[in-house]
């Protein structure tokens, strides 16, 4: 394209308003539709991981995505720094059992990732409030977070600034824009606008927001859930509920939450305020997510980034703004490309 083109983007979550922001600065001319771009969405129902770690070691699906994940974590520092989002960069815990270690350790050396074993007392110096019912500890360093609400009113901000304007409504097609990038999650109300949203599927999922116990450790990886620092508070989570979609809280899933956060810090018991919410992500069969020109005309997709939205979202937008504008999109594309389940 010689001239500015007008790209509208379908969505404001991470996906979409990074993309928005990318595009933006690269000089497009953006319009950002969503019913509530304000509101409650997936991205806002997490806890912010940056984990490409944790989640080969813990997640058969993602361990063959490893240095995927590693090199769109490497992109975080760059894009939190450009765009007002404060890095988390002090690592993660792992705790269990000593066979739960043991394995964790093996799957650790296994794939090249760099964990310490800690004792007990260094884990709690690290994590306060700790069970000491632990065997210890795995730390490393690989694994990164964000605040996920204030991420994403700092990219709103930051596509402002750029120009960006927001529409509270649905986009229902590229209209007068010379193209439309669709990242709105699991909501299937532009499939018919791109036949490739046929191969993702909803996975629900549940965390616990305790804004009155506040916590400021490391995220913690319990063999039945994770805790993790939150704005004033802590999150524990998360489920994954496959083939779900709707955003209902279930109390026995929060009970679970639960009862795996207090297992990991016991005071969680006297724990006075305990807000269930869950949300629904959008996966594809292999856990990638598609990003790239889909086979409906003028329309590139965003979507499907299983639970690592945040961590995808800067390669994401990397991959689109240069598939906008006609530049090589880099050697990952190709791992992305909507048409690999045709």
């Amino acid at each position: 394209m010689t001239r500015s083109p007008s790209i509208h983007v379908a969505g404001a979550g991470a996906l979409g308003l990074a993309c928005a922001v990318a595009l933006a600065e690269a000089g497009a001319r953006v319009t950002v539709f969503d019913p509530a771009p304000e509101g409650p969405n997936a991205s806002a129902v997490a806890a912010g991981m940056l984990a490409p770690a944790f989640e080969a070691v813990l997640d058969a699906a993602a361990r063959p995505h490893l240095q995927i994940l590693t090199a769109a974590r490497d992109l975080w520092p760059g894009f939190a720094a450009a765009h007002g989002v404060d890095l988390d960069r002090r690592g993660a815990l792992a705790v269990g059992d000593e066979a739960r270690l043991a394995r964790l350790s093996a799957a650790f050396a296994e794939l090249g990732i760099a964990a310490e074993a800690l004792g007990p007392a260094q884990a709690a110096a690290l994590a306060p409030g700790l069970s000491s019912a632990f065997a210890g500890a795995l730390f490393t360093a690989q694994d990164w977070r964000i605040e996920a609400a204030a991420s994403l009113a700092a990219l709103r901000r930051a596509a402002q600034s750029l120009g960006v304007t927001f529409r509270p409504e649905a986009a229902a097609g590229p209209g007068e824009a010379d193209q439309l990038v669709i990242a709105t999650g699991a909501a299937q109300g532009l499939a018919a606008l791109a036949p490739e949203l046929a191969n993702l599927s909803p996975i629900k999922g549940h965390i616990l927001r305790l804004p009155a116990t506040p916590y400021g450790g490391l995220v913690v990886r319990g063999p039945d859930g994770y805790a993790a620092p939150a704005e004033g508070g802590m999150t524990v989570g998360a489920t994954m509920e496959a083939g779900l979609a709707d955003t209902d809280v279930d109390p026995a899933q929060a009970a679970r939450l639960l009862a795996a956060g207090q297992a990991m810090f016991p005071h969680l018991a006297q724990a006075a305020d305990v807000r269930p919410v869950a949300g629904v992500r959008a996966a594809t069969p292999d856990g990638l997510p598609l990003v790239g020109p889909s086979r409906a005309p003028r329309t590139l997709l965003a979507v499907g980034a299983r639970r690592n939205g945040w961590l995808m979202a800067p390669l994401v937008a990397q991959i689109v703004t240069a598939h906008v504008f006609g530049a090589d999109p880099g050697p990952l594309a190709g791992r992305f490309d909507p048409a690999r389940f045709d």
